[in-house]
């Protein structure tokens, strides 16, 4: 159903390459893709190579970041996680999920996001959105990210685990929100254990 609802669904951060990928979502973090998309369309005409990004001082590249929240912290993770990839994978992005959470600043919904978008891996990246309409759809009761992602896999084919994860962002950014979710014009309220009750949203 969510196929139907949102058939466009897929990711809003631009990017070319991998490393890109890498650069713009460890940039996500607490800020919007649309934030994100407009610093980024100036740094990388500047930097498009690890080796630039490797280069840089934190104190430079906070700079070019500050549009997006907790850019000092962010201006380090990205400098040391292609200085690990030039060291560990000469200079090239890493595949796998396992080796792309080793990496500073890269957690397992980036390492998802990264595998799964720039790899083609069979995985179903959890954030706030996927792990409340999950717990709304009595899909997963988990609190933790990773187990949240094992119940859904269960029901969803790797092939189509990502496009799922789309589907599922953009039915919590447009209508299963986290406060006052829009019940009435929702395609899965048969499904949901916290529909609106006499007109009032009642979802939590």
């Amino acid at each position: 159903m969510m196929g139907k609802a949102y058939p466009g669904a897929g990711p809003d951060l631009k990017y070319n390459t991998p490393f890109e990928l890498l650069v713009a979502v460890i940039l996500s973090a607490q800020c919007t893709d649309q934030q994100v998309n407009r610093v980024t369309a100036g740094l990388f005409i500047k930097y498009n190579t690890p080796q630039q990004f490797a280069a840089l001082s934190p104190e430079d590249l906070a700079e070019e970041i500050k549009g997006c929240g907790l850019y000092r912290n962010k201006s380090k993770y990205i400098i040391q996680a292609f200085r690990a990839i030039i060291d560990r994978y000469a200079g090239q992005v890493p595949h796998s999920r396992t080796e792309l959470e080793a990496l500073p600043g890269v957690g397992r919904k980036t390492a998802g996001v990264i595998a799964g978008l720039a790899f083609g891996a069979g995985v179903l990246p959890v954030d706030t959105h996927v792990q409340r309409i999950a717990r709304r759809l009595n899909l997963s009761e988990a609190k933790d990210p990773s187990r949240v992602e094992e119940d859904l896999s269960a029901y969803i084919l790797p092939r189509q685990r990502m496009a799922a994860h789309h589907r599922f962002i953009a039915h919590g950014r447009q209508t299963c929100t986290a406060r006052r979710p829009a019940c009435s014009s929702c395609c899965l309220t048969e499904f949901c254990r916290y529909p609106a009750k006499k007109g009032e949203h009642s979802c939590t």
